[in-house]
């Protein structure tokens, strides 16, 4: 998978709702782009978490937006949150009668990297994370693949 795709950017208030919304839309992005449901799945569960700080946490204005980006090239994913706060997220150790505080710590212990950065044209911050992905098998003929030439990993999935 050494092609490089679109970027898919997208726009979203500063509301609870948001959350749900970017989970959908990357969903959505990672389907088009084939990719298998594992790096989706985990794709959008650390979108979550960096939408749901980034909602929680940044302080300024109502009306600013929360930006999210997902680009693919060269068999890694990577997803951008980028909000107007200027405090970076500062993991943390739960305690386990917490009910939040978890979010970076599955960042950390899921991503492949992640990090936080400035925004160069602006006020705010980018907290980024990058997986490395592959896309499942698709035999687009009506043969199946040779299997006698070895291991040829490929996802077969049943719509229910």
């Amino acid at each position: 998978m050494d092609e490089t795709t679109p970027p898919a950017e997208w726009w979203f208030s500063r509301h609870p709702r948001s959350v749900g919304r970017a989970r959908a839309r990357l969903r959505e992005q990672a389907l088009a782009w084939g990719l298998g449901a594992e790096a989706t799945d985990t794709a959008v569960l650390l979108l979550s978490e960096l939408m749901g700080n980034a909602v929680r946490h940044a302080r300024v204005p109502p009306d600013r937006r929360i930006a999210a980006r997902a680009a693919l090239a060269s068999g890694t994913l990577r997803v951008e949150v980028c909000d107007a706060g200027d405090d970076p997220p500062v993991p943390r150790q739960a305690s386990a009668t917490d009910e939040s505080g978890r979010g970076l710590a599955l960042v950390e212990l899921l991503a492949d990297a992640w990090n936080v950065q400035p925004r160069p044209y602006g006020i705010g911050k980018t907290v980024w994370f990058e997986l490395r992905v592959t896309k499942p098998f698709v035999n687009s003929s009506d043969q199946w693949p040779d299997l006698d030439v070895g291991f040829a990993p490929w996802t077969v999935t049943w719509d229910s």
